[in-house]
């Protein structure tokens, strides 16, 4: 029905009856939640729609809820501008935007204090905040608890994480500054997984422990920002 209105709105609720094969007080039985749950509104006709005695029958559109719930085509978009990001700009160019896009999580969560497991506990909340369905649990050999789960049911950017891997290599290096320790991917949405999971050790790394790969970055960053600037 949504699609319906999607398609013909604004459309009246006998309008819609018409097009379904369905009576009108069948065809308000659904209209009446779908408004509630703001998936569509109702506006007032146009003055010259109105014809006859009585109070003008409202016309349905879809609101943002539907909209939101409508195919909307972002990933073909967004796989689009990183193929031709890295067909002009070369693969660093797709890793750079990678590492930016995870910059406001990571900033977010700057100056985070505490255990591991309270670090992880402030991260899943951010990440459940943006749509990831994150959770954490205790992983424990036998009766030792040796770190946490960290888990992410869903995935906004799935489809395109499939093509460009950087994006969740970007996620798993921002996971580990901002819980200070080491982080292991042990499963992908991406890879065909049913849910993306790493494992998180208890121990804290010491100042001199650090991953080679983020001082590749910074330097490529840092690179990028002094000829942007030159």
């Amino acid at each position: 029905m949504r699609a319906t209105v999607a398609e013909f709105g604004p459309v009246t609720a006998a309008r819609i009856a018409e097009l379904l094969g369905l009576t009108v007080a069948a065809v308000r039985r659904h209209l009446d939640p779908m408004v509630a749950e703001g998936v569509l509104e109702t506006r007032e006709p146009r003055a010259d729609a109105r014809r006859g005695r009585g109070r003008p029958a409202k016309d349905y559109v879809v609101g943002s809820a539907g909209h939101d719930a409508l195919p909307a085509g972002y990933d073909d978009l967004a796989l689009s501008a990183l193929a031709y990001l890295a067909e002009v700009q070369g693969p660093q160019a797709v890793e750079d935007f990678a590492n930016r896009r995870f910059a406001a999580l990571e900033h977010s969560l700057a100056g985070l204090e505490g255990t591991v497991p309270e670090r992880a506990q402030a991260l899943v909340e951010a990440l459940a905040a943006q749509g990831y369905s994150a959770s954490s649990r205790p992983a424990a050999r036998g009766t030792a608890v040796e770190g946490l789960q960290l888990c992410q049911g869903h995935c906004p950017v799935q489809r395109v994480a499939e093509s460009f891997p950087q994006l969740c290599e970007a996620e798993r290096r921002t996971f580990e500054r901002i819980l200070g320790t080491r982080v292991q991917r042990l499963a992908t949405l991406a890879h065909g997984d049913h849910v993306c999971t790493s494992f998180v050790p208890l121990e804290a790394l010491t100042q001199n422990q650090h991953d080679p790969q983020d001082d590749t970055v910074a330097t490529a960053t840092g690179d990028q920002t002094e000829g942007r600037r030159s």
